[in-house]
């Protein structure tokens, strides 16, 4: 299913890659962006846990269909988890992702944008904290969470004539991070970006 959604990815950014080369008003961009991430979890669909702050960085390419219309195809280092505060303690999920985000990117007036799209992401590391006041009583202890993620992006933002972009972006995860208690990722991302 990740080779299919890869490869499917791939094929719709090269038509539109070409696509984009050929119209006059509008180019193809490559850029650097990265930001801050604020990450969390929803478990049954159940209001969502304490977040996590951490950050995110990656490529994109942002081929345009017309004069209001781009694709954008990304590749992110995105830390994400969540933490769990009570009387005893708090507990940090810390879960960090490759993930590759596939945008639909509406420019109704200027400069401003609105996107929509799919996410697939890949966990490469993963850590579990309890901090419980005392040293004493301090664990780190293994879990073992899913390696596949998906979800869809909802975000917008701000674009000037020189590349440098401004957004915001939710992610809703789809994807159980773990068998039980169905757990799923709840992202807020702010970022930066540079065309090259």
């Amino acid at each position: 299913m990740k080779s299919l959604f890869i490869t499917i990815a791939i094929t719709i950014v090269t038509f539109y890659n070409v696509y984009g080369q050929q119209d006059d008003t509008k180019t193809t961009n490559f850029g650097i962006k990265g930001g801050y991430n604020l990450s969390a979890v929803s478990f049954d669909g159940d209001g969502e846990t304490g977040q996590r702050h951490a950050f995110h960085l990656g490529l994109y390419n942002e081929a345009f269909i017309s004069d209001a219309l781009a694709l954008q195809i990304e590749l992110l280092y995105s830390q994400q988890g969540y933490e769990i505060e009570d009387g005893s303690g708090t507990f940090t999920q810390k879960l960090d992702y490759i993930n590759l985000p596939l945008m639909l990117k509406m420019y109704p007036s200027g400069h401003f944008f609105l996107e929509v799209g799919p996410q697939a992401g890949l966990a490469i590391s993963h850590k579990e904290e309890f901090d419980s006041s005392f040293n004493l009583f301090d664990t780190s202890q293994e879990f073992e969470p899913s390696n596949f993620d998906w979800g869809i992006n909802f975000g917008g933002g701000f674009k000037t004539d020189s590349g440098v972009s401004l957004g915001v972006r939710y992610h809703l995860g789809f994807g159980d991070i773990y068998d039980a208690g169905s757990p799923q990722n709840r992202v807020w991302q702010f970022s930066i970006g540079f065309d090259f």
